[in-house]
């Protein structure tokens, strides 16, 4: 047993959490679908989806099943749209050529879309009980400040060094113990600021906290200037119909229905005659602007609402059909297709005079 386990472990046994969703009845499919939605995501966001998710899709075959929209619709407000997408496929690669159930190869479980060797670690681990290391977030950050990394690791070197450290100091025995109470220890005790270094069982052992310089670990990513950006968003909408695209699986948003986007004003006239065969009239809702901030840039959202007659929607259907990336959705149907948050919170001010706040 590792120096570390040696301390680590008594502590997760009075202090570790046993009572998240994804540690009862513990499964492949449950543990893989946890880790999906906890990067990048915080545990106290996750709860809610896991479990909603769970219940439309109790097993992996049964998410292969679904169509791609009803996937994308319980995981909208989530973020980081891929993740989606590539649950999905996986899900749909298990079913068909491993009979629904998960490879217990470390290989075989990183050639799934989706799936890093940390994720596969943790299904390893936490399901198939293997002895297998795992390097999320709060592990890199324990990691980092116990021996004292520097380095961004999003550097290969750096990452690499932390992957070495990670598969040293995994114990062979108690592997599922060990790697959960790593990560609750970063989570609860080892946090990202402010970390609660005298309630650390690794505190005697910790080379950032004996120094003094556990505040300047893990070495934070360079500081860029946020790019911003601004779009106009197109809402024709005419009695319960809306028209709504698809998003290219590329990009932000990738895969989901949104309201049609132009970057300028004045493309809209070239834009309607080409998508949809038609031109027509629209007002500016310009005052009404809408802030939404990604991980890489800020975006800015004016809203046109375009006045739409019954003769436009039925002759628009010569252009938008169910092979096009452009759809007249009912307005009921809304709720179970994945919309970005944003479009939800424009669509919603929308039946209350756009009153966006």
């Amino acid at each position: 047993m590792s120096g570390i386990s040696k301390l680590l472990l008594p502590w997760f046994d009075l202090h570790g959490r046993k009572n998240l969703p994804w540690q009862q009845q513990v499964t492949a499919y449950r543990v893989w679908l946890s880790e999906i939605m906890l990067q990048q995501t915080q545990v106290a966001t996750v709860i809610p989806y896991f479990e909603k998710f769970l219940e439309s899709f109790p097993t992996v075959n049964e998410l292969a099943d679904a169509h791609l929209d009803q996937v994308l619709s319980h995981w909208a407000g989530l973020g980081y749209y891929a993740r989606a997408r590539n649950l999905h496929k996986t899900a749909q690669i298990i079913r068909n050529e491993f009979d629904g159930e998960f490879p217990d190869s470390l290989d075989k479980l990183m050639a799934l879309p989706g799936i890093g060797q940390s994720t596969a670690g943790a299904i390893l681990s936490l399901s198939f009980g293997r002895h297998a290391a795992i390097l999320d977030g709060n592990v890199k950050r324990v990691l980092s400040r116990l021996y004292q990394v520097e380095g961004w690791y999003g550097v290969s070197a750096v990452l690499k060094k932390l992957w070495k450290l990670a598969e040293q100091q995994t114990p062979s025995r108690q592997t599922a113990f060990y790697n959960q109470a790593m990560m609750d220890l970063g989570s609860m005790v080892c946090k990202r600021s402010n970390p609660d270094c005298l309630l650390c069982p690794l505190n005697t052992i910790c080379q950032s906290y004996l120094a003094g310089t556990q505040t300047l670990f893990p070495t934070p990513k360079p500081k860029k200037a946020r790019p911003y950006k601004h779009r106009w968003f197109l809402l024709h909408r005419y009695a319960s119909k809306l028209l709504l695209e698809r998003r290219p699986e590329q990009g932000i948003w990738g895969g989901l229905w949104s309201l049609p986007e132009i970057e300028q004003l004045d493309f809209l006239p070239d834009w309607q005659v080409q998508q949809i065969g038609q031109s027509a009239e629209f007002n500016t809702v310009t005052e009404k602007m809408l802030k939404h901030q990604f991980s890489h840039f800020d975006l800015s959202i004016s809203l046109v609402e375009v006045n739409v007659s019954e003769n436009f929607v039925k002759t628009s259907h010569s252009q938008v059909n169910e092979s096009s990336l452009l759809q007249w959705i009912e307005w009921d149907e809304l709720e179970n297709i994945g919309l970005p948050a944003p479009i939800e919170k424009i669509l919603s001010s929308h039946q209350t005079n756009f009153e966006l706040s």
